[in-house]
């Protein structure tokens, strides 16, 4: 996938303005570790700020698999390569 690539995040039309910006900040900062590589201080700060919105792993696991439908990329390995490095820069292969 690259940037041109258009597509609609999985977004729950009962989140609020404010939910839906940090769940789609979240989103982002996914491709960006795929695609430009990312610092993984930064990207746990957004995830913290997703984790208020998306609270259930089941529900997390649900958005992960229709981003990862629509987009090619997988929050789940992200995640976990910045939760293993903690600190300093990564890009996700593939």
């Amino acid at each position: 996938m690259n940037k041109k690539t258009e597509y609609t995040y999985p977004l729950d039309l009962e989140w609020s303005m404010d939910e839906m910006v940090k769940v789609t900040n979240f989103y982002a900062v996914v491709e960006q570790a795929y695609e430009e590589g990312i610092k993984a201080e930064n990207f746990l700060v957004k995830y913290q700020e997703f984790k208020t919105v998306i609270r259930s792993i089941a529900e997390e696991k649900r958005l992960g698999r229709e981003f990862e439908k629509v987009s090619g990329y997988t929050i789940y390995k992200v995640v976990k390569k910045a939760q293993e490095i903690q600190k300093g820069r990564f890009k996700m292969e593939g």
